[in-house]
């Protein structure tokens, strides 16, 4: 393989692992740790990510049980959680703090499925990003060693990279929609 065929391959692969990413960060309903992947709490100054804070479980299935290694640490990850854009309340619980999610309503349900499709979208976005560049530099190869029929080769390889990739990212997306319609 190429080694132009090879960088988009990365690149893909690297749309691909940052879309499920953001999809494990969209909460369906029921607690998912990930959902605070993004928040960061002042520790001594310096911004840090909660996990890095706090040990954090899910006792219960629309629970989230955050329990700071120091306890000075209990308003800070309060203050953070609180100005985030979770949407929730947490609840100081003596040594921990709790995240309750509610049930969602089938208004947001469709919300969060229509957002879903949005970060799918924008992944395939960039996947064709990445074809025509791809396309570019191989395109460029012309008048080279290459023959006409390796340059039309590589080019039919990154379509069906690029389809693959696509499938990938429409399975992605199908399954986290069809968990958030999940009641």
């Amino acid at each position: 393989m190429h080694e132009s065929l090879e960088k988009c391959e990365s690149k893909m692969t690297k749309t691909l692992a940052n879309l499920d990413q953001e999809l494990a960060s969209i909460r369906a309903g029921r607690a998912n740790p990930h959902v605070l992947d993004h928040i960061t709490v002042d520790y001594y100054g310096v911004p840090t990510p909660i996990q890095q804070t706090a040990n954090i479980s899910v006792p219960e299935p629309r629970i989230i049980q955050i329990s700071p290694w120091e306890k000075k640490m209990i308003s800070e990850i309060n203050k953070a959680l609180q100005m985030s854009d979770l949407g929730i309340n947490p609840t100081v619980d003596g040594n921990n703090i709790r995240l309750i999610f509610p049930e969602l309503t089938e208004e947001r349900r469709k919300d969060l499925a229509k957002d879903v499709k949005k970060k799918g979208e924008a992944a395939k976005v960039a996947l064709r990003n990445i074809r025509r560049d791809g396309n570019d530099v191989i395109k460029k190869l012309k008048g080279t060693d290459f023959s006409e029929d390796t340059i039309s080769d590589m080019l039919d390889d990154l379509q069906k990279m690029t389809d693959d990739y696509s499938k990938k990212v429409d399975k992605a997306v199908a399954d986290k929609s069809e968990e958030v319609m999940t009641v």
